[in-house]
């Protein structure tokens, strides 16, 4: 039987794939460890733990993740839990004898001013954005990593850059989330407030485009089993990662009405300009993933929707 770990199955996205792998009809087993049983960080415990588990199959899921106030204000913290991570569990991989692996990255790897919509060949041809540099530079380590695994040793490690990512079990708390968790627990609490209006960052302007976490984990099981020959035919050695998201995007003011609308707040929707915005667009070309397959199916407002709907059920849960 398979065996398949899971890294960082607690967080939004690794619990996405669990979800995903245990409604898959094939023979195998889903291997998981929390942070207290296992620490990623920790060399020694994580060639261990591959040494003794002698799995077939890793999903790199596990990351330190923040929203621009996190990346401004614990940048250290965000280069070096995420450079230790993927570096430690790649290299145990390939001593442990595992042949396919798939590192998942974001799409802040990508220069501030790149072209758009940004294609897998806009890696490293200018400066990130100031905000979350060390986060980008960690996950563009990983990429490098397993391209370099790929080259030196012939191992089958794969990458996914994801677009700004939501959903079930995303981080709401009320200075280290992501914009839609952000807006809508800010909404949200306007909403019961009965304010007349709710501040949000930035000047509204800059636009992003957002996938929901299910699509992803269906993308990154799907190019998990890519057959190799096709696989190889849509990426190069040089430039092995391939993007995910859905290829449509929105303002930042558009996303906060459409969230508003979602939860059922008339209020207005103020925009603080002193605040920073970060890249004023971010698009993906997802042509790769395309081509080898692929598409997203979960619409926004569908999504968010949805992502409300889980935020009610566990808000007394939810660290805000």
């Amino acid at each position: 039987m398979k065996k398949i770990f899971v890294a960082g199955h607690n967080g939004m996205v690794g619990s996405a794939i669990v979800r995903k792998l245990k409604g898959m009809e094939f023979p195998y087993s889903v291997v998981t460890r929390d942070r207290c049983e296992l620490d990623l960080t920790r060399q020694q415990d994580v060639e261990e733990f591959f040494k003794n588990e002698k799995v077939d199959q890793v999903y790199v899921a596990s990351a330190k993740v923040g929203g621009i106030y996190a990346n401004n204000e614990y940048p250290a913290d965000f280069i070096y839990q995420n450079l230790m991570i993927q570096a430690n569990i790649i290299h145990s991989a390939y001593v442990s004898g595992v042949r396919q692996l798939l590192f998942l990255g974001s799409s802040c790897i990508y220069p501030k001013l790149c072209d758009q919509p940004m294609k897998e060949a806009s890696l490293l041809t200018g400066k990130l954005e100031p905000t979350n540099e060390p986060y980008a530079i960690a996950k563009i380590a990983g990429i490098k990593l397993c391209e370099s695994y790929n080259r030196q040793y012939g191992c089958d490690y794969r990458s996914l850059m994801p677009t700004n990512l939501y959903g079930e079990n995303d981080n709401f708390h009320s200075e280290n989330s992501h914009v839609i968790p952000a807006l809508m627990r800010r909404i949200h609490e306007a909403k019961l407030a009965e304010d007349s209006s709710v501040v949000v960052w930035g000047t509204g302007t800059p636009k992003r485009e957002f996938l929901h976490v299910d699509d992803l984990a269906n993308a990154a099981v799907h190019i998990m089993n890519v057959d190799k020959k096709e696989y190889d035919q849509h990426v190069s050695p040089m430039s092995s990662h391939i993007n995910v998201g859905t290829g449509i995007d929105c303002s930042i003011s558009e996303l906060a009405q459409s969230i508003a609308k979602v939860v059922g707040y008339h209020g207005k929707v103020i925009f603080d300009s002193t605040k920073p915005d970060g890249a004023p667009r971010k698009l993906l070309d997802i042509s790769k993933l395309n081509a080898l397959g692929w598409s997203p199916s979960i619409k926004l407002e569908a999504g968010l929707r949805s992502t409300y709907e889980w935020f009610l059920e566990k808000e007394s849960q939810i660290r805000i």
